[in-house]
């Protein structure tokens, strides 16, 4: 179970990426919380016209029994206009932060990401500007999902325990805001996220792609769903898996780190993985004997690398704890839960404390086995209907590395599959120094970025933002 706590809980946290978080202001005003504070149904609203004393409530006909709560906030990022909310459906309630572009905000991609904020949390009690934000070219969406992470919450404490089951609410949530505020009407949509993010955006994806024939058949704007974009991706179980020998027993990544002795055991044990993996995982999926498989695979590929005391976040270091190398993670909790950091944000009374981990959401997903089924059917479906796809991942990473999320691309089954996987990797640069190697062909690109780890933005931010320009601009890396 540790394996499960240690990997897949921070997965399910908002401020997974120590990359970015909130700020305060320092001067919150009372949220009221009455859905009646200004109440729009089916109306077409101007951002510019949401109040930061209290929220406005919006729904639409064509989404019964959800609603959004909205109200402007003055933190984070100083130069652009910022919003904080929660998306109601029945007992659940998504919390969500929006900010505008810093460059083109009526003009600007839209994205929803899935992990942190656009500032850096410095101690319990102050945050910096981070220069390097995802918003710098685009106005972006960061959703607390699922269920129980972050600021989000249930009326009677209820867990989801698969992807699928958040992926209708978010869909109809992405296609209200478009048809309610309708600056951002037609804009490119892209969604975007790290680990689990892997899991559920392509099905995340799919619930949107597939709800623009309902909204066209209700003469309703469609989403204009333009890419998703897969950071250290929790995408493929088998090539993860796979991919653990390589990363420990070969030049992969910065050389072998392991004995001889523990290669070759690891050399011996890997056929009967995947053969475990291959049938009761992927040829045909029984909870049970998938689980006994992967903690098959686990003991014997995973465990070693830990015993080592390496970060499976970050293989080119070691720390000192088996929970947690980033001791940024203590100031972003303690800084959530400052009284005037809540009130500035509008988190809704009836939530507890905020915590970065959520062990029972995990224990949940776990007995599920959400995060044992494979999700590359899913990106095969998006580029056959035109969507783009990018890949990547830093090359310091372990537990979600660049040398798994490769293989399941080339393997794919796709209309591109054989112009892809013939296509050789080739340096991209930032300036005139290689920043990671990268394939393209068609809708879909793979990029590393050399010397990041599991959470990319935070450890190479100036390649990242790079790399999201390019991706925006549909230029080559």
């Amino acid at each position: 179970m540790k394996f499960l706590h240690n990997s897949f809980s921070r997965l399910f946290v908002c401020f997974a990426g120590v990359v970015v978080t909130i700020t305060t202001s320092g001067h919150a005003e009372q949220t009221v919380f009455s859905s009646g504070a200004h109440d729009a149904v089916g109306a077409i609203l101007e951002l510019s016209a949401i109040s930061h004393n209290q929220f406005t409530t919006f729904s639409h006909s064509a989404f019964p029994g959800q609603s959004t709560r909205i109200k402007k906030s003055d933190f984070c990022d100083g130069g652009v206009i910022s919003y904080t909310g929660y998306i109601d459906v029945g007992p659940r309630h998504f919390f969500f932060y929006f900010f505008e572009s810093r460059s083109d905000p009526e003009n600007d991609d839209v994205i929803l990401w899935t992990n942190g904020g656009p500032c850096n949390v410095i101690s319990p009690n102050s945050t910096e500007y981070n220069p390097y934000s995802w918003n710098s070219n685009a106005n972006i969406f960061f959703i607390d999902q699922p269920i129980g992470t972050g600021f989000s919450y249930h009326d009677y404490g209820e867990l989801l325990s698969t992807a699928e089951d958040a992926a209708e609410e978010m869909a109809a949530f992405v296609a209200m805001f478009f048809e309610t505020f309708s600056n951002f009407r037609g804009c490119n949509f892209h969604l975007a996220g790290e680990s689990y993010g892997g899991r559920v955006l392509p099905i995340y994806a799919a619930a949107i792609y597939d709800l623009n024939a309902v909204l066209a058949a209700n003469s309703l704007t469609p989403i204009k769903l333009k890419s998703i974009m897969l950071g250290n991706g929790w995408t493929d179980v088998f090539h993860v898996f796979r991919s653990y020998y390589v990363m420990q027993c070969t030049n992969a990544s910065l050389g072998p780190v392991q004995t001889i002795n523990t290669c070759v055991r690891m050399k011996q044990i890997l056929p009967r993985c995947e053969s475990r993996l291959r049938t009761n995982c992927i040829e045909h999926f029984d909870r049970i004997d998938c689980m006994s498989s992967s903690n098959f695979c686990r003991v014997e590929l995973f465990d070693p690398l830990l015993a080592l005391g390496y970060d499976y976040h970050d293989i080119s270091r070691k720390c000192d704890t088996d929970v947690d190398c980033y001791p940024e993670h203590q100031d972003i909790e303690a800084y959530l839960n400052s009284p005037s950091t809540r009130m500035e944000l509008g988190v809704d009374p009836a939530f507890g404390r905020f915590n970065l981990m959520n062990p029972k959401l995990s224990v949940s997903f776990w007995r599920n086995g959400d995060q044992l089924h494979e999700t590359k059917l899913y990106v095969a479906e998006l580029l056959a209907r035109g969507v783009k796809v990018l890949v990547y991942a830093g090359s310091y990473d372990f537990i979600c590395n660049w040398i798994g999320n490769e293989r399941w691309t080339l393997e794919m089954e796709w209309a591109g599959k054989e112009a892809f996987s013939t296509t050789p990797l080739r340096d991209w640069l930032v300036g005139d120094e290689p920043a990671g190697k990268t394939r393209a062909s068609g809708n879909l690109t793979f990029a590393t970025i050399q010397g990041a780890g599991h959470m990319a933005p935070h450890d190479k931010p100036i390649e990242s933002l790079e790399m999201l320009k390019r991706w925006l601009a549909d230029e080559a890396m």
